[in-house]
């Protein structure tokens, strides 16, 4: 018996972590594709007519049947009972699915169809959620909107059923031993996607001098083929190591519906929940607005079409320098020899350097953006070695808060104040944004890991999918809530793109975000409460969030 023990896959720390890598970069290709249109909303706007209503409103139907039908919920009951690997492919495929049809919807052959014709004298009253304000669609919606808000509905269902499969993954192959040093990476990692998708978004779109957003949107869809490739070979190696094992999770303790019961009895899980929620509303839609956001505040001037910053190969050598930014600080927390730490170290902080300084001189509000989950990537993997051996999860929760609430009321009032001055709005903006990313790291890293010491071991799919469903009504709402603000406190600009006195062009990067980025601010005003009572719950019934995962 310890013979087998010493041999099975997940005892070997190379093998363990090449299961994380797969897990990891199907993720990767999935946060691509989840913020594929953000960097592009101005040509959104002006090519297929989604004004910001319509653009917050497609974004939010991502979490829609997550949340009303509670797809969520059936996925954690399926994970709990078919198991890992079954729901990592069908999550996998069903990403896939509904990726394509985002695709066909943003497509000229779309324009003119019969599908078009359809979508527009239909699904404009929805009985039920109309009233209750919370329809996915609104008459005079574009129709091409109206059929990518049903394609991301089904990519989201895919995409949170993954998110869950992975979180129980890394539980499965990491419990006892470096769980948050793992969660904490392949979040990191699965975040470079979003600087992916900002640096290559834009250039697949007006590639050739042709603006075509569909170019976009189907490069996400061929990364969405490999994370299902990803999740087939994850789909072996669990089946090799459950056989050397003699692990069925899906055999032993059946789910039972009594079990959500234990779940939601607990102010721990509802705490860790709530604190779910306001972080990923106060970051995920943000991000989808961000580059239109930059666009709106810094003050960018037109590079000459014939030189090399213009060109595609500066995307491509940006890019580089971002893996090699990457790898190096993500490296540098696995180099036990100081020389070659502090190397990496350095190596790491002049790409930053060099990437940044490329940002700017491409003069575009999406290059600057891709700096985002840059930095988290390197200190992500300190945090969470941090929590396996030092613990203290809480208090960084408490933390990444007070980040949150700074960033986002320099982005509302500082950043304003310096349009007009090139140089200075794009450091600051640098500069916040790094600090952005680097709080959110605080989240896979503290959070996640602290789940499976709130609920017995059988039903952690299904808590995962509970906290995911609650996180998602945050994810479905403030989309639409932050678009519809946009419209709303800038009536003179909506009363002039529809006179006709602007343009689309000119509408799309004049709008006033104020108001969004203070209610975001106020959303990390919650977290940061909640972080406290959680800290006092905690030290009250002794449930571990402080202590570490390594003991």
């Amino acid at each position: 018996m310890t013979e087998n023990i010493k041999t099975t896959l997940r005892d070997s720390a190379a093998i363990r972590w090449m299961v994380l890598m797969f897990l990891a970069f199907a993720m990767f290709c999935s946060y691509i594709f989840m913020d594929i249109l953000s960097p592009i909303k101005d040509l959104m706007q002006s090519t297929r007519g989604w004004d910001s209503t319509a653009f917050g409103t497609m974004q939010g139907s991502e979490t829609f049947l997550n949340v009303f039908v509670f797809f969520l919920i059936f996925a954690g009951i399926i994970l709990d009972k078919m198991g890992v690997r079954f729901t990592a492919v069908l999550s996998g495929l069903v990403m896939l699915i509904g990726a394509t049809i985002n695709w066909y919807a943003v497509t000229d052959s779309f324009i003119g169809s019969g599908l078009e014709t359809w979508f527009n004298n239909n699904l404009n009253y929805i009985p039920g959620f109309d009233e209750l304000g919370i329809s996915p669609f609104y008459l005079g919606m574009p129709a091409s909107a109206k059929f990518a808000a049903v394609g991301f509905m089904v990519f989201g269902c895919g995409c949170e059923m993954a998110g869950i499969t992975v979180s129980r993954g890394i539980v499965k192959w990491f419990k006892g031993r470096e769980m948050a040093l793992a969660m904490g990476s392949e979040m990191a990692l699965a975040r470079l996607g979003v600087a992916t998708c900002m640096i290559f978004s834009p250039v697949f779109a007006r590639l050739g001098g042709d603006i075509d957003v569909s170019r976009s949107v189907a490069f996400g869809v061929v990364l969405l083929m490999i994370a299902l490739i990803m999740f087939i070979v994850y789909f072996f190696m669990d089946k090799k190591l459950d056989a050397q094992t003699g692990e069925a999770e899906e055999k032993d303790d059946p789910f039972k519906v009594s079990d959500l019961g234990k779940i939601l009895s607990s102010s721990g899980f509802w705490l860790v929940a709530l604190l779910c929620v306001l972080y990923y509303s106060a970051i995920f839609p943000f991000q989808k607005y961000a580059v239109n956001m930059l666009q709106c505040n810094l003050t960018f001037t037109e590079v000459d079409p014939e030189s090399f910053w213009a060109g595609t190969a500066v995307t491509v050598i940006q890019y580089v320098i971002m893996l090699i930014v990457a790898a190096a600080s993500f490296a540098s927390n696995f180099s036990k020899r100081k020389e070659m730490k502090y190397g990496l170290l350095v190596v790491a902080v002049a790409a930053l350097v060099v990437f940044c300084y490329m940002g700017y001189m491409r003069q575009s509000a999406e290059t600057v953006f891709a700096v985002f989950p840059i930095l988290a990537v390197g200190i992500t993997p300190i945090l969470g070695n941090y929590v396996d051996h030092k613990g203290k999860a809480a208090s960084m929760l408490v933390l990444g808060s007070v980040l949150l609430i700074a960033c986002h009321l320099t982005f509302a009032f500082v950043l304003p104040m310096l349009k007009g001055s090139g140089v200075g709005g794009i450091m600051i903006s640098y500069l916040t944004i790094l600090v952005l990313g680097a709080s959110f790291s605080l989240v896979p890293a503290s959070l996640w890991p602290s789940v499976p010491k709130l609920v017995d071991a059988k039903i952690i799919g299904s808590a995962y999918a509970l906290i995911f469903w609650i996180q998602n009504i945050g994810l479905w709402l403030f989309p639409m809530l932050i678009g519809k603000v946009l419209d709303s406190t800038n009536p003179q600009l909506v009363s002039d793109l529809r006179n006709g006195v602007i343009t689309p062009e000119q509408a799309a990067v004049s709008y006033d975000y104020t108001a969004p980025l203070v209610m975001l601010a106020c959303l990390g005003v919650a977290a940061l409460v909640l972080g406290f009572i959680l800290k006092a719950v905690d030290k009250k019934k002794g449930l571990g969030l402080e202590e570490p995962n390594i003991k």
